[in-house]
Formats: structure tokens, sequence, C-alpha cells
């Protein structure tokens, strides 16, 4: 369904939906419907800079998959009858059970004034603090270690550091591809003045590919890693004693915690080499400057608040927080994580960065609210919530834009529990992902380019994210879904906003009561900032209190923790590997992230043709003797298993994965694949004091899929079911494309292809066919007149065709049969060479033309390549995989 055409379109300043870098975004509704997209020259997240994510955020506002209407089971009804079933049931179960039997379950992608409204109707009026978050997913470890050291849950430094540090550490984090922009910041300090770059993960990864040091550690053991770090700063004077005696407290515990770290013993359990260890304690020593930037890698683990204060207890100790160029620095994975977190968004916090358990604290926030109530105890943590759920303690769940049966860990027990429990609310934009078929309500959201609020990024830098298109249907924003619940809920005066800019000037407001610089979170500022200000008000950094200027700021150079005596904490912080330990019945760890292209549960990413084009398929890399050890060649399906389920998924042997390890991404849904959601092989293994839940350590099992055929296909309509024992799909251009495979070969493939595609047949359609039993294979190509409209390419092993060829083929015109038969091979003729697997999105470059101008036009360096192909001159994210092609390349010359 197109967008609706916009009158006079103007270019609208916003924010970028995607990470934590939070890139400013230039918006502009063209005549036909589509968005021109570009970054924002003046925000100082960057500059004007979008990764490839952000540059396709016009392909992505289509309303084709958007729910539209309210519905109650599954069928359309008016807005008043939704809600009024949402309170009533709400009621009851609070009537009957009590506060503590409902529940929200929010997400980092919520506005900040969303956020508020929701921690204010369940904390202060419902009187319960079950209200957590996806970002309990992301980012509860890195909270949990800032309060334990600060006092407060505060990143200390600003973006601007990367570009001053001379040693940029990064730990758990493929910044290339999870931040790009953040990372193009640093790749150009790094050419403008040298700075030293070191990459701690255990894969190799597009940010390790152009770092000066790589420390590929056992999974988990980073703690062990930092605590030989600071026994070595012990050993070596390497302290800053007058820091230490001014500003902080408890470093002797922290000091005879990590006595015992000697290099041996960092190697040990790192499974890193002594001179590898050595040259990094050495670097870390000798350069002033350092930033240490953490990010999933490190929070989400059974361990990651002790990583965290691992990590801050290596900077307290050196004096090297707060300054220009220093500092521990996590980087958020969502784009209002950090909003989140500002509002009280999480079960254990309270709003403005006050504290739950703190009895001065409840008591200005409830008369602040004039509130009936407020919840006096941490509310149930998201692994503990969704247990809840399932064992009947939570009656009714109201879910916001999250998709938990794909993004919880053990996601088959989310599903069972949702489908259980009583009574289901979920707010989504989007009408099919996994969570919402099991809603008995499902409330219709705005979308990013239709939302209007603030963000807040990784450096504290709140932003403004404006509307630019009309809200379609009858979707609404979620602060007013909550705020007419409240309504409902027989508080009409505490819930009458008209806009989101009165929800902002309160929450403002909030900040500044009782505070004084008692905390660090005040933007009082705004306290009475008007429709119009809020309209065009610039980005700025927190905090700014009442009847100040916004300024660039830093914490901690001289001490003002906001512990009680205002000293920063050092935390001992004892080794422990992850809870999970691998067997002989399961060898491998498995470790999960992100891909370049690809967002959450792809639910936006999903629909951009361009994005899906670099990775269409669910994959898992696995080391080439492991593969070999279980008899998994590249390209074939693996099947991947734990204790608690199984995915199928495409091996991708490299020898850039750590032996007895592997990966697969977090992104594929049962929408997507037909079993790939890699939650459901997650146990629920938590941190004890973040509650943030073990995702990158799960004990598996490999084995081979075994397929008796293979296929790949092409359509211009999107099959309404496929009849295969594995299959992904995903857009292409003019259609979609589809891997498939399966157990048992098909006897009459031609007449399972129309049974699969049929609306493609037409009247005046044509068909071409190739078959070959002996080798298995078969090819059918159905033409619409002289426009392809479904091929489909099966063989014995993996198909040996070139998917792009034969994506981009479809909506094109064949006249000639012989030109039509020919595209039964799968891949252009001479006189079109094949652009091979896409390398860049932002220009839609392919692997082979990249390896082309490597070997025609002798370009050897990334930016030869970039002048050639423009591959690279854009975003920047592609320019690691160009390298890697171009050492390939080279070293092939050599041998």
């Amino acid at each position: 369904m197109p967008l609706e055409p916009q009158p006079n379109p103007k270019a609208v300043r916003t924010t970028c939906p995607y990470c934590g870098v939070g890139c400013g975004v230039l918006a502009k509704p063209l005549a036909d419907g589509a968005v021109a997209i570009g970054g924002d020259p003046d925000h100082p997240a960057n500059f004007g800079r979008l990764c490839s994510k952000g540059l396709a955020l016009g392909e992505t506002v289509s309303l084709d998959d958007r729910l539209l209407h309210p519905l109650i089971q599954g069928k359309p009804t008016g807005w008043d009858t939704a809600l009024d079933l949402v309170a009533q049931r709400f009621c009851e179960a609070i009537t009957a059970y009590g506060p503590e039997s409902v529940a929200f379950y929010v997400s980092g992608q919520l506005l900040t004034e969303d956020y508020y409204v929701a921690n204010k109707l369940m904390k202060g009026f419902i009187g319960s603090a079950n209200i957590d978050t996806n970002s309990r997913l992301c980012m509860a470890s890195s909270v949990a270690g800032h309060k334990r050291a600060f006092g407060s849950d505060t990143v200390p430094g600003v973006y601007e550091d990367l570009e001053l540090a001379d040693l940029v550490v990064l730990v758990g984090s493929n910044l290339a591809w999870c931040h790009p922009v953040l990372f193009q910041r640093l790749v150009a300090a790094k050419e403008k003045h040298g700075t030293k770059i070191v990459v701690i993960d255990p894969r190799a990864t597009a940010t390790s590919e152009g770092a000066d040091l790589h420390l590929a550690l056992v999974p988990g053991s980073d703690v062990a890693l930092f605590n030989g770090l600071l026994a070595h700063l012990v050993k070596t004077g390497g302290l800053d004693e007058n820091y230490i005696s001014a500003f902080t407290a408890e470093f002797g515990a922290a000091a005879a915690e990590v006595a015992g770290f000697d290099i041996a013993e960092v190697t040990r359990l790192t499974g890193l080499t002594a001179r590898e260890i050595e040259a990094f304690f050495e670097l870390f020593a000798a350069t002033a400057k350092s930033v240490t930037v953490f990010s999933q890698g490190v929070n989400q683990s059974s361990a990651g608040t002790d990583k965290v204060n691992a990590i801050i207890n290596c900077h307290m100790a050196t004096g090297r927080i707060g300054r220009p160029g220093t500092g521990p620095f996590s980087v958020t994975g969502q784009p209002n994580a950090m909003g989140g977190r500002e509002v009280g968004g999480m079960a254990n916090m309270l709003a403005v960065h006050m504290e739950l358990g703190e009895l001065k604290h409840r008591g200005l926030v409830q008369s602040f609210w004039r509130s009936p109530r407020i919840a006096a105890k941490p509310g149930l943590k998201a692994v503990d919530l969704f247990d809840a759920v399932g064992d009947g303690r939570i009656k009714a769940l109201w879910i916001m834009g999250t998709n938990p049966i794909v993004s919880m860990p053990d996601a088959d027990r989310v599903r069972a529990a949702l489908s259980a429990c009583p009574f289901v609310v979920v707010s989504d934009a989007t009408l099919h992902t996994d969570t919402t078929v099991y809603a008995h309500v499902l409330l219709p959201s705005l979308a990013w380019g239709e939302k209007d609020g603030t963000v807040t990024n990784s450096e504290r830098c709140i932003s403004r994210q404006r509307a630019f298109l009309s809200a379609p249907g009858e979707s609404r924003a979620d602060w007013w879904q909550m705020a007419e619940i409240g309504k409902r809920m027989g508080w009409v005066d505490s819930f009458d906003y008209c806009n989101a800019a009165e929800i902002f000037a309160e929450h403002a407001e909030l900040s500044g009561v009782g505070n004084g610089g008692s905390r660090d979170f005040d933007i009082s500022a705004h306290r009475s900032i008007a429709r119009t200000d809020y309209d065009d008000l610039q980005p700025f950094q927190w905090p700014q209190p009442a009847n100040s200027q916004p300024a660039v700021t830093r914490f901690f150079a001289e001490g003002g923790f906001f512990t009680p005596d205002r000293r920063g904490r050092f935390i001992a912080t004892p080794f422990r590997p992850p809870m999970a330990e691998t067997s002989s019945r399961f060898p491998f760890v498995l470790n999960t992230g992100r891909v370049r292209d690809q967002w959450h549960t792809m639910t936006r990413t999903g629909k951009s043709a361009r994005l899906m084009a670099h990775i269409a398929e669910p994959f898992v890399e696995i080391h080439p003797l492991d593969a070999h050890k279980a008899d998994i060649a590249d390209a074939e399906l693996a099947i991947v298993e734990s204790r608690h389920g199984r995915i199928i998924v495409r091996a991708l042997v490299t020898e850039r994965q750590r032996r007895g390890t592997v990966f697969v991404p977090m992104h594929w849904t049962d929408i997507q694949a037909s079993a790939a959601r890699v939650g459901a092989l997650i146990a629920s293994e938590t941190d004890p004091v973040s509650g943030q839940p073990e995702l990158k350590a799960m004990p598996v099992t490999m084995r081979q899929f075994d397929a008796a055929w293979y296929a790949f296909a092409v359509a211009r309509e999107k099959p309404d079911r496929i009849s295969a024992d594995y299959w992904a799909v995903a857009p292409a251009k003019h259609g979609w494309r589809m891997e498939m495979a399966g157990h048992s070969a098909q006897s009459d493939w031609r007449s399972w292809f129309e049974t699969q595609f049929p609306r493609a047949a037409a009247p005046r359609a044509s068909i071409q066919t190739y078959n070959d039993s002996a080798t298995g294979q078969f090819r059918i190509a159905l033409f619409d007149g002289s426009e392809l409209a479904a091929a489909l390419f099966v063989a014995s092993i993996p198909v040996a065709v070139s998917r792009s060829f034969a994506a981009e083929a479809l909506g094109r015109k064949f006249e000639d049969p012989r030109v039509q038969f020919a595209l039964l091979a799968g891949r252009p003729g001479q006189a079109e060479p094949d652009r091979g697997a896409i390398v860049c999105s932002c220009f839609e470059v392919g692997h082979n033309q990249i390896v082309r101008a490597i070997a025609t036009n002798r370009c050897e360096t990334v930016s030869a390549v970039g002048a050639a192909l423009q591959a690279g001159t854009n975003c920047g994210s592609c320019r690691p995989e160009i390298a890697q092609i171009i050492s390939v390349q080279r070293a092939q010359l050599v041998s």
C-alpha cells in the first residue's frame, strides 16, 4: 500500500530509530509517496553521515504490513471498545489478585514521552513496579555497574572522546556493524593522528579487521582479563594514587581480589598467549588518554555487571575518567535505551534517576504525581516477568513495541507463557509478528516517521524525533494509548495530556524536584517548555539544570560521584565462568549478535530489498576444523541444538570464528524462516545483580541437516505457505527470494512449483524448464508475457546460481524465448557480468565487481575501490569487508 502524497513537502529534522548512536536524519516526503532520506549535517552525533540502515529508512515506511485498526480476537473494532476492554480486564485482575498481577513489557523503541507515561501509570497509579523493558536484554548490566561504581547510571564521557583518545579499547563490541557511524568517527581519528585500536572479542569481525591488536579470548573471560590488567597496574606502578585517595573508596578490596591474576593465570583463563596479554597491558598502562567502549559482549552475560565494574576499576585506578579522551564508555543498542533509563523504565528503577528503594525519593515522586500510591519494591525483571506469566501470577500483560517470542531467552517457553496468559495486549505498528499472534487485543501504534517526541543517545544527547508522515488508519501514539487507559481506570486529571510537549515538560520538571545537584539527571531548564519551543528543540546533552544553557559535560574528573560520600566505589570482581558449561553432548559455545544491515526482529529493515541483499538468510559461522568434525560443508544446512531447542541455518565455514565456538545472528523469526529463532536455544541464566540474561555463551551441538534437495526461488508474489522442511524468505526489488530444502525429493517438481506459486501463472504465461534427473537438477521459469514472474532452481546439493541476478530478473522483460531459456542457467551471460553478493548496500556493489576492480583497475586500497565503484564512500559500513576482499585477493596472487 503506497503512502499518501504530502503537499509542499519540506525536509524534516528527525532522529534515526536504530542504534544508540542517535544520528540526525533529514526526511523529505515526496509527491509520489516516497521519502527521501539524508543525514543531518548539523546533528552532533553524526554530522550528516548515516549507515546503510539509516540511508534505507525511506524503503521501510510502506503500509503493506501495518496494523491500522484496533483488533479484539483478530476482529476490527473501535478504539473506545478496545480501550474499555483493556481497562476493564486490568481493573478486574487488580481487584481480584492485587496490583502485582498485572505487568507492562516495553521497549527501547518507545520515545521518552511514551516511556514516561507507562512508568507513571504502572508505578504511581497501579502501584506495582512490574514494568520492564527489552533494554533489560542489552543494557541492564551497564546500568548496574554504573550504579555500583558511580552511585548513578551515568555515562561519564562523550563521543568526542573517541576522537581525542590515543587508545580505544573495544570490548564485546562489533562497532563497525552495530554502531557504524561511531566506528567511522573512530577510523577517521585513527587515520588523522594514529589512534591505537584494541578489539577484545572471541570472534574476528569487521571491527577487528583494522585493529592494532585483536584479543580473541575465551567467551566469558573478560573479568579475568581486566582483573589481570588491574593487577599489572598495581604491580608496575601504573596507578593514579592521587585520584584514588582523593575521589574513591574501597580500592584495597578490589586490589586484593586481583592479586593472583598474574600473566600465567590470565593466560589460563582467557586462552590468550602471554605475548598478547603483555602487549595489551603495556599499551594500556603507557597510554594516558584511553577510552574503553563496551557493549553487548560485556552486558549480555551472567557476569555482565562484574565485567562492567572490572573495566571501570581500571579507569578509576588510573584517573582516566571524565577528562577529554578518557573513560569507560557504554554504547547502547537501541535508539532510546537511555531515555527509558531516565524515566525509570526498568522494574528496579524510579523516574528521573531516583531510587525505588529510597523512601525519600518515592515520596518526592508520589507527591509530584499526586498519585494514590507508589510502588515500594522492585518489580519483576524480564526473565522473571515471563516466568510469572507462565506460572499464572501475571493475569494481564501489555507488551509495547517489542517481540519477546523472538528476542527473549528460552523463547519457546515465553511463547507457551503468552499462549496461556488470560489477557494479553500488544501495541505495535506491525500486524504480523511472532508475538502479535497471541494478543487478545491488538492496538495500532505509530511507526517511525509518524512519531513525535524525544530520544536520548549513548552520550546523553536528547534529540527530537519528529513526525513527517500522517498517522495511517487509526494508529495512535503509545503515550496516548496509555493515557487513555489511565483515564478509564479512574485517574482522568493525571493523564489528561494533549501532546508530547506537555509530557516532556512534566518529565523535565520532575527531574529538578529535590535535586540541587544530588542527582546526575536534571533537565529542569525545560520544565516550562512551550509547544512551539518543543517543536524547535535542538539536540542538547544532559544535565541542563534550571536557568542554565546547553553544554558538553563530562563526569567525575574531579570526583563528584553520586554515592552517599560522593566517592567512586571500586568493586571487587571475582572471576566466574559462564553458568552453562560445555559437555560431550553440547561441545560448542554459541554466541549471538547482529549483522550489519539488519535490526532486531526485522519488522523494519526486513522490508528493504537493498538491506536484505547483503545477508538474506539465517546462518551459523563455524571454524573449518569444527565443521569438518561435524561433517558440515560450507553452504550446507546445519542443525544447531541446545537443551532448550533447535534451529536450522546455513553453514558459513570461516577461520574468522574461534575453534569451539559458533555464531548465529539474532534477527530471524518464524515470519522469515522455518526455524531460526536463536532465542529458542538460549537458557534463562541471568546476571545476579542486573537480571540481564546470558546470550553469548550457550552450550550447543551441531549436525548436518539431512537434505535430499536444495532450492532457490524468486517470485513476484510471496507464497502463502512454503512446503519445505527448511525455508527462508526475503524481499527482492520486484518480488521475493526464497531458499528451501527438504528431506524427500518431489516426484513432480513442476506441479510442486505451480502449487507453491499459484499467483505467478497468468493467461499469457509461458514456461521454460530444464530437468536432469541423473544429477537431481530441475529448473523452471514462468513468464507473464515477456516478464519473469517466478523461477525455481533445484539441486541435490546447495544451488549454485547467482542470487542477485535471479532476483533482479524479476520485473524485467525477456522477449526472445532463447533468452528466457538462458535464464535457467541462473547467472548472466558474458555481456552482463555477475555482480555477486552485495557488499556495499548504499550503492549496491557486489563482491564480484570489487574483485574485478582489484584485478583490472589495480585497486589495492579501499579508497581505490571507492574511486572506481563508489563502494565504501557513503556510510563506510562496508569498508572492513572491502579491505578483507582486497586481502584475500592479494593472498591468492602471492600463492
